[in-house]
């Protein structure tokens, strides 16, 4: 077991690893020397050339030295015969499920990719780990799941049955066929409710990476609820850092003898959006043209996590602070993009 609760001897399988979470977790354990087999279906929500860069760095990576080896299979969580055939041959003894249709703001237009994704995609991940028993399975879910709670900062405890999207409904769902397939087949299941993830070779289709975009441009960038939100950003360092540090401890048994467990991974530190805002343009050098709109269908006003139960169980907690993390995100952008001052 290395520094970063990384066990190197063991195998993982990480779906969505040419995502952004996806990569960077694949390259942190491939770096401590494990071996790690990924899948992405590599669709075109985003930039496909993004995902493509991520692949070639982890396979540049692969077999590096200290570094452990790195297959990857092109193809879709919800085609249940690519999934037996990895499971049969890769054997994995740690899942973790980072693959899915992410944005809510697409959910609202694109309802059948979710469903597919999010629903099958994950049912069929879950049979798989129950026909070829796991040690630990864990799953991406989201802050989403909060829907319009008023109650902060969100607790793992809070009711969570009024999402306000269908993003957020396939993320519930999920919680609960995981727990249903814990209880029943014994699978040890931990599901990881990240919020507000940012950082360099990010998603596009998120507020820093298109403001910047359209700062660099000369475009106006639009801003909902006429600036009066609160998001709970989250570097990714620090949400790979979480992951690793659960990977080889699955939940114990509950009182009711289910080896289940839901986490918040979120800085505990709510962010004024026009704040962050003005974090990206002093970053940036430039200052943005703004258009302030109402709310829009599907949105909530503030994110906000209660990480305590992460800090008991793993002695951890997320502190790269917004503008810190910007910063690196500019950083790579300008070297990436060849945006010249």
């Amino acid at each position: 077991m290395n520094q970063n609760g990384i066990d190197p001897k063991k195998t993982y399988l990480v779906t969505g690893a040419a995502g952004f979470i996806g990569f960077y977790l694949t390259k942190r354990l491939l770096e401590a020397g494990a071996e790690v087999c990924g899948i992405d279906e590599m669709n075109d929500y985003y930039d496909v050339s993004l995902k493509e860069e991520r692949l070639r760095i982890l396979q540049e990576t692969s077999g590096g030295e200290n570094c452990g080896t790195f297959d990857f299979v092109r193809g879709d969580i919800a085609d249940r015969e690519t999934l037996r055939k990895l499971f049969e041959e890769k054997k994995p003894q740690i899942v973790v499920n980072l693959a899915a249709q992410a944005g809510v703001r697409y959910s609202i237009d694109h309802p059948d990719s979710y469903i597919h994704s999010n629903l099958i995609g994950f049912y069929e991940i879950l049979e798989a780990c129950r026909h070829h028993p796991v040690e630990h399975l864990l799953f991406a879910s989201s802050s989403s799941v909060y829907g319009g709670n008023t109650k902060v900062p969100f607790s793992t405890e809070d009711q969570v049955d009024e999402p306000v999207s269908l993003y957020a409904a396939t993320k519930k769902s999920d919680e609960l066929l995981a727990h249903a397939y814990s209880k029943l087949y014994g699978i040890p299941v931990t599901g990881l409710r990240f919020f507000t993830v940012y950082g360099p070779m990010g998603r596009p289709d998120m507020a820093y990476f298109s403001f910047t975009e359209k700062i660099k441009k000369g475009e106006t960038i639009r801003i909902f609820n006429h600036g009066d939100m609160r998001r709970d950003f989250t570097y990714i360092d620090d949400i790979v850092t979480g992951i690793c540090a659960m990977l080889t401890h699955p939940p114990l048994p509950s009182a009711k003898g289910v080896c289940y467990k839901i986490y918040n991974i979120g800085n505990n530190h709510p962010e004024k959006l026009m704040d962050f805002v003005k974090d990206l343009e002093e970053a940036l050098g430039r200052e943005a043209k703004k258009e302030f709109l109402p709310m829009q269908p599907g949105d909530v006003y503030q994110t906000y996590a209660d990480t305590s139960e992460l800090e008991k169980d793993f002695g951890f907690k997320p502190d790269t602070s917004l503008k810190e993390g910007l910063s690196r995100f500019v950083s790579w952008y300008k070297s990436y993009y060849g945006w010249e001052e």
